[in-house]
């Protein structure tokens, strides 16, 4: 077991992504997880929900704060950086918040743990980083940078740096449907920004799965980028519609679905790699690995050559309307 009697620290670790990590990584006898974030209430909620597990160290703390960080990651082995500003809309609003958090934050994470000589480092990103038209994108693309950069930056340390790129996590705090959920619960019409807006999707435990394999598979410097079906928001709109009433039993009247527009930034699609970085990507069965520049060639086994383009939602073939069902009824998250 990779985790065993190892010493791991995830970085926004009440969070959906860092919860489902952080009790992924239990299941393999780790010697202490610590589990920073700023949210105590969550802390709380998750020190009961793993039953005040003698292996979880909880740390408030703020990955802008550099002293606290450095603290939090003397000892580690492996540590999964997930904190982020993540809501297009308030990066927007709050531009400045969201460099602090996103560029500041990071660097601090990769500051810290060269100084405290960790063996690897995974951060977690976005599609929203490709082209971006939001502030949000454009900050995690910049965090990119900086994770991909730090291979050449490092000198003699040792400490290996990678990133993951995900998708739309099904589920997730970030995630449409709960609200949706909510506003038919609540005999409201289901908002969407825009019935044309397609999606690359994920689930949780593909998130989980992900950020683990590529900590595991990095070299140093890349970023690691799941192989991922599209969806059309307006088939995620009209599922929570039609299935809401009868998962909570409610009377079976038709729920309105009304456009709103795109909010600030917002984009009609994603891509989930530059053209550029297609021409020099790794392609395995399940995903694509983008390799630092600053990195020393790495080869790996059983890769090709993926075939030279950015990879749009809005060239792709969607799932049907009844796959995205399937999978939403699997994963129970209605």
């Amino acid at each position: 077991m990779f985790f065993k009697n190892r010493r791991i620290l995830v970085i926004g670790g009440t969070g959906t992504v860092g919860r489902s990590i952080v009790k992924h990584i239990l299941q393999e006898e780790p010697e202490v997880i610590r589990v920073f974030s700023r949210d105590e209430h969550k802390q709380f909620e998750l020190q009961n929900e793993l039953n005040r597990d003698a292996r979880i160290s909880l740390l408030i703390g703020d990955i802008r704060n550099y002293d606290r960080v450095s603290e939090a990651m003397e000892g580690m082995d492996y540590v999964f950086h997930t904190a982020a500003m993540k809501h297009v809309s308030f990066c927007e609003k709050n531009p400045l918040e969201a460099v602090l958090t996103n560029i500041i934050g990071t660097y601090n994470v990769i500051k810290a743990a060269k100084q405290h000589n960790v063996q690897k480092v995974v951060f977690t990103s976005t599609d929203k980083a490709i082209s971006p038209t939001n502030n949000y994108g454009a900050t995690k693309l910049s965090a990119e940078k900086l994770i991909s950069s730090a291979e050449y930056a490092k000198g003699r340390g040792g400490t290996v740096f990678c990133a993951v790129r995900f998708g739309n996590v099904l589920g997730s705090r970030g995630s449409v449907i709960p609200l949706f959920v909510k506003q038919v619960r609540e005999g409201k019409a289901i908002t969407v920004t825009d019935l044309s807006v397609t999606r690359f999707m994920m689930t949780l435990d593909q998130a989980t799965q992900l950020t683990i394999q590529s900590l595991q598979m990095s070299k140093g410097g890349e970023t690691f980028i799941l192989k991922m079906p599209v969806i059309k928001l307006k088939d995620l709109a009209e599922l929570v519609a039609e299935e809401t009433p009868k998962k909570y039993r409610m009377a079976p009247s038709g729920v309105d679905i009304v456009e709103i527009g795109l909010k600030p930034g917002e984009k009609r699609y994603e891509e989930l790699m530059t053209y550029d970085e297609s021409l020099s990507a790794y392609e395995l069965p399940g995903l694509y690995i983008v390799p630092s520049p600053f990195a020393p060639k790495q080869t790996y086994k059983h890769a090709s050559r993926p075939k030279p383009g950015t990879y749009s939602s809005e060239g792709a073939i969607p799932l049907t309307k009844e796959e995205v069902r399937k999978i939403i009824m699997e994963q129970n998250l209605i």
